[in-house]
């Protein structure tokens, strides 16, 4: 069906103000600027926020969704939420010039949906507690993890591709595209399906079945990417991407369980591709040595809010990005303290950039800001003046 006047009205009048934010020049600086910290040459500390509370901060109907059919209202979204956060807390992000149609992509999966207790303190929000009921629990259950495959729709990548063309024909030009990259984390899915207490036992009890688990998953994992570059569904050859993970349930395992449970098995995955980028939630600071012998394309490494910040920047030094993760309580709290957050920002970069470290800021993972928006934009402000400092 051929998007109505109405949707096509507002989306043109969306994608008109995205394409006149892509065209300023500080687009390109900002592209020079990751050019530099990509190099490892230390510069200014990029700032990204992302992960954020969308359910709380709507404002004078910012985000409000006027489109009526559903096609239009996922492309109306997206643009809804890229002017707010360029208007309000833009960091240094980056916003291009084209409307992207991403290839219509089936994929069966790992033949394991997980069954999972879902308890809200929000109903509004996307953030849950969840208590993972075991399907996993012996080596006889490993068949249940099978290997996806996966196909391209080329008919309805052209039928959507042509509706986008249609829609922004004159305001914004239309690109076809595959994917760019996998949020690679076996141990995330793992722990799903056998219990987090459960598996991690297991690793002292029965270290051949958890090891057994982790080859069959990543091994399901490699016959995707096979396909996904047999049927050229990448947006460039594995060894031109970047390739990002994490073993974030590994928090409080020790380093040389990290490395023979994840890492080992992880750098199968991580081999294909040009640079890597490892770690989220875990604290790494204590394993950083690890990382790299297992990994050598490594780039960049993230570590949670809550590590030992002296050992981390000592142990990253300066052949890595540093993407360090502000804590997201300081937005959250039942006060806002502006200056404790500047104080908070100063010290850390100060203390990272004395250390040579190549610094990114990644303002992440924010349940709330108490429903006040204003927190992150004003959060924003203060980072971005205090990251000029480091300039």
């Amino acid at each position: 069906m051929a998007p109505s006047a109405h949707d096509k009205d507002i989306l043109r009048d969306l994608g008109g103000r995205i394409a006149v934010i892509a065209a300023l020049p500080i687009q390109a600086e900002r592209r020079r600027l990751v050019q530099r910290l990509e190099n490892l040459e230390q510069a200014k500390p990029l700032i990204s926020i992302y992960q954020e509370p969308w359910n709380e901060l709507n404002v004078n109907g910012e985000l409000d969704l006027h489109c009526g059919d559903e096609f239009c209202r996922g492309i109306e979204l997206g643009l809804r939420r890229t002017l707010y956060t360029w208007n309000h807390y833009q960091g240094d992000m980056i916003v291009g010039g084209e409307m992207i149609q991403p290839l219509c992509i089936r994929d069966t999966g790992f033949g394991i949906q997980e069954d999972v207790d879902i308890e809200r303190t929000d109903p509004s929000s996307d953030v849950v507690s969840r208590h993972f009921n075991i399907q996993i629990s012996s080596e006889s259950d490993l068949e249940k993890i099978r290997f996806p495959e996966v196909s391209h729709d080329a008919a309805q990548t052209e039928r959507d591709f042509q509706k986008r063309c249609e829609i922004f024909d004159g305001v914004l030009p239309v690109r076809r595209s595959g994917s760019g990259g996998f949020w690679f984390a076996p141990w995330d899915e793992i722990v799903r399906w056998t219990g987090v207490q459960e598996v991690l036992l297991d690793m002292i009890l029965r270290p051949d079945y958890v090891h057994a688990i982790v080859d069959r998953l990543v091994s399901a994992w490699l016959h995707r990417l096979d396909q996904y570059e047999a049927l050229g569904l990448l947006t460039r050859p594995a060894k031109e991407l970047w390739a990002v993970g994490a073993a974030q349930i590994f928090s409080e395992v020790s380093p040389q369980m990290h490395e023979a449970f994840a890492l080992q098995h992880e750098a199968r995955w991580f081999s294909r591709f040009g640079w890597v980028s490892y770690g989220c939630c875990e604290p790494l600071h204590h394993k950083v040595d690890i990382i790299r012998r297992n990994l050598p394309n490594l780039r960049r490494i993230s570590m949670s809010p809550w590590v030992d910040f002296d050992k981390a920047v000592q142990n990253v030094g300066r052949d890595l990005i540093f993407a360090w993760k502000p804590n997201p309580a300081l937005v959250a709290g039942p006060t806002w303290q502006p200056e404790r957050v500047r104080t908070y920002l100063r010290d850390h970069l100060r203390q990272a950039m004395a250390a040579g470290c190549v610094v990114e800021v990644h303002m992440k993972d924010i349940s709330t800001v108490n429903h006040e928006p204003q927190r992150l934009w004003e959060w924003a402000q203060i980072a971005s003046e205090v990251s000029a400092e480091f300039a």
